[in-house]
């Protein structure tokens, strides 16, 4: 390697060395993690914006800052060097244990140990993609779907077991007068019991003989002493008071009830996890549990949650999401359902890699009250990082003594727009349809091109409400909504879609009015310009939006025959689709976006 300029302290920005741009954006090429290059696996950065908060020129990495620095240094790195050899360790062991065939084994190894010189050579590599590209060949070359499936069923079966064995509830269930000090009132005592009964079920996780193959014998266990483990950690009594499990036994709200998303780590270990989450799906909280895509290693996957028998019984009853590419629509349905324990996949056969991300995992991260991350190496990917998230985060990790619970807060500045939060908006929005049709007002609904043309928003905003003003000189007692005022930074076109709809579904539209050509040529007239060529031949019918707001428009007709729709012929609403993820535009318009 040739070091020229190397990385100076401080946030990356891009602009002010082509030279570490340059090695910046090799980094991402060479790790297959760039948007552009791999588009179809890679997810939109306004995709990842969703869950990471970042500043119009920066540019999320999924792996701690110390090993980001490492790779851009372009220098020899023992840090670097030290973690491919653990991965190249890794695979060798792995076609050692499983490869019975001397030839078959002899030709593996050396395969791997080829295809790691030449990925590691430069140190560019994140170690954690280095070694998934190395158990890919071994996978894709021996056709082994899963080489850690029946360790992963041992493991689960095991502590399933264990749960369900006499002695551990005989001690699980067993208390004494201190353990209820200082709670005297009957509420205080029940809301000191369920402090006890989640730090119990927290304590198992500092066991790992309980579901470990080469265990000791969990019977000779003293699982009084285990109970007593430390929980720690600057944000300990921080969870159990948003969980309403407060050490204290002082009286909680019954009606905070809170939607996690909890990311699954180690199989084995995942068995304590959901019987900690029962408990808080049992105080009525809604948890999301997150499992790889695919195998990796020990880990969890939601292969394993039909695959795996104990597994599959701790999940009996929970609600699966199946789809990678859910709506906000369709993702608000599936939170409103009863059941309080759902299951996805994240979308990714990684660590964790919110570049590779699912539609469904990014859109959840970004709904839910809280992140819970279980294990040390989910912890580095979200605290050992410069980078602030949309969502508050806790992390839960375990050694042989304690537990340790941490916080990372949102960015201050993250905007968060859940489905309640639209719903109120919308709410406000129909009450003054309600007193509009209250005053003998007509209402109506107006419909154009906002964000339909990539980088036009505040051009189609000035030109929708310029012809709305010129309407409302021309009509008397009408009230016309103007959706382009109710736009607040950080809605997404899902987020408007999903609070429009309410409002238009509310049966106060009179008039539901579509934008023409002619109108934006009016507009233009209006400001005493000429069209530009961007706008020419341009209405409701080239805006994403508008096609889906024509079907409800025409569905809302059916209920109320005397609501008039006024614009283009309807059977012209047939070019766009769907939004591109976290864009204002159709997402065949992508390609387009690229080149301008």
């Amino acid at each position: 390697m040739h070091p020229t300029t190397t990385l100076p302290p401080g946030p990356y920005t891009p602009g002010a060395d082509p030279d570490i741009d340059a090695w910046v954006t090799t980094f991402f090429l060479e790790n297959h993690m760039d948007y552009f290059a791999y588009p179809g696996e890679v997810s939109t950065p306004e995709q990842v914006k969703f869950m990471v908060f970042l500043n119009e020129d920066e540019r999320y990495f999924p792996c701690s800052e110390a090993t980001f620095r490492e790779t851009m240094n372009r220098a020899p790195s023992l840090y670097l060097k030290a973690r491919y050899q653990a991965a190249l360790d890794h695979i060798l062991t792995l076609i050692e244990e499983t490869i019975e065939a001397p030839d078959q084994r002899a030709y593996l190894a050396r395969l791997i140990k080829i295809k790691y010189t030449h990925e590691t050579r430069d140190e560019i590599m994140i170690p954690s993609r280095v070694e998934k590209r190395l158990l890919r060949i071994f996978l894709n070359r021996t056709h082994i779907a899963d080489p850690f499936q029946e360790i992963k069923k041992r493991r689960n079966k095991k502590a399933e077991t264990f749960l369900e064995s006499p002695q551990f509830n005989h001690a699980f269930q067993g208390i004494d007068d201190t353990d209820l000090t200082p709670a005297h009132a009957m509420n205080q005592i029940r809301a000191r019991l369920d402090h006890i009964t989640i730090k119990r079920l927290l304590t198992l996780l500092t066991l790992p003989s309980i579901w470990n193959d080469a265990s000791a014998h969990t019977e000779e266990t003293n699982l009084t002493a285990l109970f007593q483990k430390p929980i720690t950690g600057d944000a300990a009594t921080a969870l159990f008071s948003f969980l309403g499990l407060p050490a204290s036994g002082e009286s909680v709200d019954p009606k905070e009830r809170r939607t996690l998303l909890w990311l699954a780590d180690e199989s084995g270990e995942v068995i304590m996890d959901l019987a900690i989450i029962r408990y808080l799906v049992s105080h009525g909280h809604k948890v999301v549990v997150s499992f790889k895509a695919g195998p990796l290693f020990s880990k969890a996957d939601i292969l394993d949650t039909q695959e795996d028998p104990a597994l599959t019984k701790a999940l009996h009853g929970s609600f699966f999401i199946r789809s990678d590419t859910l709506t906000k629509n369709q993702l608000v349905d599936i939170l409103r359902q009863e059941s309080n324990l759902l299951i996805l996949s994240d979308g990714s056969h990684e660590k964790l890699n919110l570049l590779l991300a699912s539609t469904t995992f990014a859109r959840l991260f970004k709904e839910v009250d809280c992140v819970i991350a279980r294990g040390g190496e989910q912890k580095n990917r979200l605290f050992d990082t410069p980078f602030h998230f949309t969502q508050d985060i806790y992390s839960i990790c375990a050694d042989d003594h304690q537990v340790t619970i941490d916080f990372k807060p949102k960015h201050p500045q993250a905007i968060k727009f859940s489905h309640k939060d639209l719903e109120r908006k919308a709410q406000v929005i129909i009450d003054g349809m309600r007193e509009a049709k209250a005053r003998k007002m007509a209402v109506s609904f107006y419909s154009g091109i906002i964000g339909s043309i990539p980088g036009k928003i505040n051009v189609a905003k000035k030109i929708m409400s310029r012809f709305i003003a010129h309407l409302e000189e021309q009509f008397s007692k009408t009230h016309i909504i103007n959706p382009c005022l109710y736009y607040e930074p950080g809605m997404d076109a899902d987020d408007l879609m999903f609070m429009w709809e309410i409002v238009q579904r509310s049966g106060y539209i009179d008039i539901w009015r579509f934008q023409t050509y002619h109108d934006i040529v009016t507009t233009f007239q209006l400001m005493g310009e000429k069209v530009p060529p961007e706008w020419v031949g341009k209405d409701a019918t080239y805006s994403t939006g508008c096609t889906k707001e024509m079907k409800i428009a025409m569905d809302v007709q059916k209920r109320h025959p005397e609501m008039q729709i006024i614009g283009p012929a309807t059977e012209k609403f047939m070019r766009r689709r769907d939004y591109g993820i976290g864009k204002m535009y159709d997402q065949r318009l992508g390609t387009t976006r690229q080149v301008l």
